[in-house]
Parts: structure tokens; C-alpha cells; sequence
């Protein structure tokens, strides 16, 4: 029975492998955009949105991230995305072709009059590429991208059925049902050579119920880098350690959150935990004694099971993060706030009259966690204040509740510090600058927080290692994953291409940042890194997604590794190295973004003889590969496309 249970086991996961090997090569972003087309694993880039263009081209809204509300959703090789700009409600549907090649289908209904010049189906080509490339209408003879405009405009006025852009290295096909007038235009940003190319789907003002539609295919060619890789590991100097991979168990859906946190737990080793402290719900009236309402029976279920799922990661042996998101009305200005206002402006300032009433109510929360649940808490936040989620700081605000809520839990004789920062992206980093240039702060911050939403350039994350570095402390992803918004299309949580971006982002931060953790957004059914189950309505079996093996492989990293710097020649490749040269223990992750190709490692110590490889990409979840051979310091491998692979010293 046993036998047959485990060839069942097998041959279910390979079907649910097998459907997501028959995605699309086509890289679509849930609000529309398409990033390109992979051919080989070689994406070849180019970017897609929707344009409405109002006022002779003065004025142009365009589908984007965070930009509007969109849904996703996936039927084989078929994707579709439903979205609104303004009062135009679109369906876009992008289907997978055959090698390099995809259909678009684009339609929609106006529900209501609109001055609009036109409705267009956009594309950036990458200067990169085509820059010094041609066009070419049907069978007409191609001319440069680069010709004057009036020679480009003469051009198109030419109506085609066939549009070919070529250069050196790329080649992208249009192809019309019915022939077409194309535009190029010049968008004046003179930091780039973009080629933008405009194709109409509707011209001219359109009434409330009139409809629209059109379609056609893109087909992509061009050059694969199968150049190999060559690494250098640097063993001499070590940075910060990793004391492993984190996660959020922030409480929001009783029914489903048990049986993800349970999994997850059971199966990763997490290193750092967040949870909520429901302070709304602690405290709700000013003068009110919650720990003597809590020891009287009348303690909130909310608030209790926040207090257990502290509880549950601390007995783990994690340091566990306190962090408080909605406040009581009575510590705020002005009524709550459960999102924007009016002024476009997030959360509510703190009530600086109340100040004791608050330092208190917050210290009495984790001295009840301590006194009753045995919890130690390490840090204690306000949820990404930059932006008001739901508190909202200045620079000078969170200085000051460093210095006094800090100082106030000293004199209640609590070991909890405060994080510098917890922000909702690495961008707003001047939040923390007063903070971080006030020494009389320092004593009472545990560590220094982003969350990495945005910002991912390698200038702007090494602001935060640098701020960790010059106090000392450990540095945090407090929230790590890629789209604030992708709870409103959980589909995109299955999706290779999402999988990808966001272990990629990831291994990046752990090699710019050198972060002690990365606390995974979420652990529970909140952006869940499991399907079925019921999540998201998906009622097959409870199962791993791609996601969920990624995170296990990055979560195996042989703990208290330090950062080691590794050197990486070779495109479309993230990586980041952590080393014990006590221990003899090396791991290195890889990301690559692009095809196949060999990889040649070099500046292993002469004591290693054997790395082992795990693999995650579409068809494998942390699949163990064949040990690979270090000869003095020198390892060949092969780095197959779109996959993240770990490699740990034996």
C-alpha cells in the first residue's frame, strides 16, 4: 500500500509540474503589461500597457503597477487580465502560440462618454536593442529607426497587415487581422533611446455602451546568451551573518491561516518571526486596565490568539517582532483611517498629549505576553509609519518614540527595543535619518527594517546596509516579497514568472543588504506560498507551490553563515555566497534569469571536495542533483534556464 500511495504521490505531483510546464513563454504582469516573450529561457524584452490618450497626446493614463485594480487569471495557455481606466472597463487576453510567438485579444465597453484621442495597445522596445534597428511594413523596404520624424511618419502612413522592428541581436513580428497604421513617437525622455510604438485598438471620442475591440500576435526572435558564467568566491572577508530565513504571522483568516502556519512551520526553518499586537483591540477605551480586563476573562480572542501565535514562534526558539498596526482612536488625531483620504493622505498621527497613556498601554501588552505567556519580545514596530499603515511619522516623530518608548521600557524593566525604521519600502529612507544620526537613540534600537515593495536598485539598498552597519545592528527585511497588490490577483501566486522575480529580488538582497533575516510576507494564507486548501478558492489538496520550495531552499542555508563577496561575470545571473572558514561551510545561491550555461566556479578553499545542488525552477521544487566535483578550488556545473539553484559545501 505503501508502494502504491508513494507511485500515486509521484505521479500527482508530476501532473501538477506538468501544468505549470504548459504555461506561456509569455511574460505578462497581472495588470496587463507584457515584459517580453522567453525564447530558450532568453527573455526577450520589450514592455506592453494600454493607453488612453487625451488632449492631442498632452495627456496620457496607461495600465501600470498599483496604478489600477486589476484581476488575473489563468486557462491553460490562455491569460487574462480585466481592468478599468477611468470610465473604460477592458479585457485583455494573451495567449501562448508556439515557440516566441503570442496572440493578443483586446476589448472593452465605455460606461460613459469620453474625450479621448485615442484608445492604443502600447510598446517600448528597449534601446538596448533596437535603437540602431530598422522597420519594415509588409514587404516594403525597411528604414532605420533612426530617420527623422517626418521621414518615419511619411512612412506609416502606409496601413499594414505585417510590422517587423530588427537589429542586430532582436527581431519582434506584428501581425494584424486587418491592415493597420502603426505611430512611433518621440516621448522626450532624453535619459533613454526607447522606440514607442502605438497601436490603435480605438480612435476618437467613444460613448457611454460603445464597445471595442482588436487583435493580433507578437512573435519574438533574437540572440541566446549561452556564454558561460564565471564566479569568484572571496573567502577573506565576511560581513554580516545570516541567522536564516523569516516570516509575517499576522492573523487575518481564522478559517484558512491554521493549516498554512502549520505546514510552514512543520517544513521550513524559520529563523524570525512578526506577529500583530491588535492594539485597537487591547486598548480600546483610554481608561481602561487591559491586563486587569485580560486576568478577568475578558480578554479580546483576537488579541489572545495573537498572544498563542507569539507564543508558538518563541517556544521555536525565533526572536519574535511585536508590530502594531491599527491604534485605538483614542492615541490618534482625528478619526481612524482604513486607508487614504480625501488629501490622498495614509493613517493617523499619533496624539502627543497622550503620550504616557501610550508608552504605557504598549509596555503593558508585552508585560502581559512575558508575565502570562512567557514571551520575550525582541522588537517592537509601528507598521510602515513612513506611509501611515496605520500610525504616521515624521523623521522627527519616530526619533522621539525611539528615545522615550525606549526609555520607558527600560524603566519597566522590559528587554524589548524598537526597530529603526520598518518602512513600507526601501525608497523613504529619510525616515530614519534623524534617528540614525541622534546617538541618543542607538541604545534603544534592536535592528534596522524595510520592507522591500519597492525599491530595488542596488544605491538605494545599500543605504540600509549602511545605516545597520554604521549602528552595528542587525538589518531586517521586516516584509519581503515583490506586489503590494497581488492579494487582489492571488493567481499570480502560481505563476513562474512571479516566482522567479521574487527569489531573484531575494538572493539580491542578501548579497547587497546582508541582511540577519528576510521575513517572508506572509506565512498564512495571506499571500500564501501554498494552494488549495481553500485559499483563494482553489479547493484542490493543500500542496506547495514553486514559491513555497524556493523559500524551503533559501531557508536550508546552514544558519549563521556570514556574507562572503561573490564576483559574477556573465548576464541575467543574481547570486549571493555566506561562509564559515571556522566551520568550512560555504553556500551559494544562483538565480538565472536567462537560458542554460555552464558555470565555472573558482576560490573555493582547497579543503572542499563536493558542493551538493538543490533545484527550483517550473518542473522542481528543491530537487537534490548529482554532487559536483571541487577540484583546488575550482567547481563546473550547469545553470539550467529560469532556476534558482543552491549549492552547500560537504
Amino acid at each position: 500500500m505503501i508502494k502504491y500511495f508513494v507511485r500515486f504521490t509521484s505521479v500527482l505531483i508530476a501532473l501538477l509540474f506538468a501544468s505549470v510546464a504548459a504555461f506561456s513563454q509569455v511574460d505578462l504582469e497581472p495588470w496587463g503589461n507584457i515584459a517580453g516573450i522567453r525564447v530558450g529561457g532568453q527573455l526577450m524584452e520589450f514592455e506592453s500597457n494600454l493607453s488612453v490618450v487625451q488632449n492631442d497626446w498632452l495627456h496620457i493614463t496607461a495600465t501600470a503597477k498599483e496604478r489600477q485594480r486589476p484581476k488575473y487569471t489563468r486557462n491553460g495557455d490562455e491569460q487574462t487580465v480585466t481592468t478599468n481606466i477611468d470610465s473604460l472597463y477592458i479585457t485583455e487576453v494573451v495567449t501562448d502560440a508556439g515557440k516566441g510567438s503570442a496572440t493578443v485579444k483586446v476589448q472593452g465597453i465605455a460606461k460613459a462618454d469620453m474625450p479621448v484621442d485615442g484608445i492604443y495597445f502600447s510598446l517600448v522596445l528597449p534601446g538596448e536593442y533596437y535603437a540602431n534597428g530598422r522597420i519594415r511594413l509588409d514587404h516594403l523596404r525597411p528604414v532605420m529607426l533612426t530617420e527623422d520624424a517626418a521621414t518615419l511618419e511619411k512612412y506609416l502612413i502606409v496601413a499594414a497587415g505585417t510590422v517587423q522592428f530588427m537589429s542586430a541581436s532582436r527581431q519582434l513580428t506584428i501581425t494584424f487581422e486587418k491592415p493597420t497604421n502603426i505611430i512611433i513617437k518621440n516621448m522626450g525622455d532624453k535619459s533613454n533611446n526607447d522606440i514607442h510604438v502605438f497601436i490603435p485598438i480605438q480612435k476618437g471620442d467613444i460613448k457611454n455602451g460603445q464597445a471595442f475591440a482588436e487583435k493580433f500576435s507578437i512573435k519574438a526572435s533574437g540572440s541566446i546568451d549561452k556564454k558561460p558564467v564565471t564566479l569568484l568566491l572571496n573567502t577573506k572577508n565576511s560581513g554580516r551573518a545570516f541567522d536564516g530565513f523569516g516570516g509575517n504571522f499576522r492573523l487575518q483568516n481564522p478559517k484558512a491561516d491554521p493549516q498554512v502556519i502549520d505546514y510552514c512551520l512543520k517544513n521550513l526553518r524559520v529563523a524570525w518571526g512578526r506577529v500583530e499586537m491588535p492594539w485597537r483591540f487591547w486598548q480600546p477605551v483610554i481608561d481602561s486596565n487591559p491586563i486587569t480586563e485580560a486576568k478577568a476573562g475578558r480578554l479580546n480572542l483576537h488579541v489572545q490568539q495573537s498572544m498563542e501565535m507569539a507564543q508558538r514562534l518563541y517556544k521555536m526558539g525565533m526572536p519574535v517582532i511585536l508590530t502594531a498596526w491599527f491604534p485605538p482612536q483614542w492615541a490618534v488625531v482625528g478619526p481612524l483611517k482604513y486607508g487614504p483620504g480625501p488629501d490622498h493622505v495614509w493613517g493617523n498621527q499619533l496624539d502627543h498629549t497622550k503620550t504616557n497613556e501610550i508608552y504605557k498601554s504598549i509596555a503593558d501588552y508585552i508585560e502581559y505576553l512575558k508575565d502570562e505567556y512567557g514571551v520575550e519580545i525582541a522588537d517592537f514596530s509601528f507598521n510602515e509609519s513612513d506611509l501611515g499603515i496605520n500610525i504616521r511619522q515624521t523623521g522627527k516623530e519616530h526619533e522621539e518614540l525611539i528615545k522615550g518608548l525606549g526609555a520607558y521600557f527600560v524603566s519597566r524593566g522590559l528587554k524589548t527595543k524598537l526597530l529603526l525604521g520598518d518602512n513600507s519600502d526601501a525608497t523613504t529612507y529619510q525616515l530614519i535619518e534623524p534617528a540614525l544620526n541622534d546617538p541618543a537613540t542607538h541604545p534603544y534600537i534592536g535592528a534596522v527594517s524595510f520592507h522591500s515593495w519597492r525599491g530595488w536598485d542596488k544605491e538605494t539598498l545599500q543605504k540600509w546596509a549602511y545605516a545597520a552597519t554604521q549602528l552595528h545592528l542587525p538589518l531586517l527585511v521586516g516584509e519581503g516579497s515583490i506586489d503590494a497588490q497581488a492579494w487582489g490577483y492571488p493567481q499570480i501566486f502560481e505563476e513562474p514568472t512571479y516566482a522567479l522575480e521574487e527569489i531573484n529580488l531575494y538572493i539580491r538582497l542578501l548579497a547587497i543588504c546582508q541582511p540577519a533575516s528576510i521575513l517572508q510576507w506572509q506565512l498564512t494564507s495571506d499571500y500564501s506560498p501554498l494552494a488549495g486548501g481553500g485559499i483563494f478558492g482553489d479547493s484542490g489538496p493543500l500542496r506547495p507551490t514553486q514559491r513555497f520550495w524556493n523559500l524551503k531552499q533559501l531557508a536550508s542555508t546552514p544558519k549563521g553563515l556570514k556574507a562572503m563577496q561573490l564576483g559574477i561575470k556573465g548576464a541575467d545571473v543574481s547570486g549571493a555566497a555566506l561562509g564559515d572558514n571556522v566551520k568550512g561551510i560555504y553556500a551559494i545561491h544562483l538565480v538565472n534569469n536567462g537560458a542554460t550555461r555552464e558555470v565555472i566556479l573558482t576560490g573555493l578553499p582547497g579543503t572542499i571536495k563536493l558542493l551538493h545542488i538543490w533545484i527550483t525552477d517550473k518542473n522542481r521544487g528543491m530537487q537534490e542533483g548529482a554532487a559536483i566535483r571541487v577540484v583546488n578550488g575550482k567547481a563546473k556545473f550547469t545553470l539550467d534556464a529560469t532556476s534558482y539553484i543552491t549549492l552547500i559545501s560537504k
